[in-house]
């Protein structure tokens, strides 16, 4: 059973920071790719950045340069700093973890962004 949990997550206004945190726990072996999706009212779930555990990223093109991913294998966290953020960016933000082809995810948090 693996479990992943969110912290972070709350209200700034546009152009303020948040930084996103992810723990996983339980029986976890290679976890090879950790990553944020995020689900806007309204809208489908889209991936936001993905690392893996080498250290190889993967955003997509609207937080580039604004958001950074990274992670702490020996601690099964990953982390997602957010520059600059736009109201656009308001979504419930969830935590992915792929392992042995298996998708877990966390419950969700909140960010809301107020122009």
């Amino acid at each position: 059973q693996v479990q992943l949990v969110e912290s972070g997550g709350g209200l700034v206004l546009a152009g303020g920071s948040l930084r996103l945190s992810c723990a996983a726990s339980g029986t976890i072996f290679n976890m090879n790719t950790m990553g944020w999706y995020r689900q806007a009212p309204g809208k489908q779930r889209e991936l936001v950045a993905t690392i893996t555990n080498g250290g190889s990223t993967n955003y997509v093109d609207s937080v580039k340069g604004r958001f950074a991913i990274s992670r702490d294998n020996a601690k099964n966290t990953v982390h997602l700093q957010m520059n600059s953020l736009k109201p656009d960016d308001t979504a419930v933000y969830f935590c992915n973890g792929r392992m042995w082809g298996v998708d877990y995810w966390g419950k969700g948090t909140l960010v809301t962004v107020s122009s």
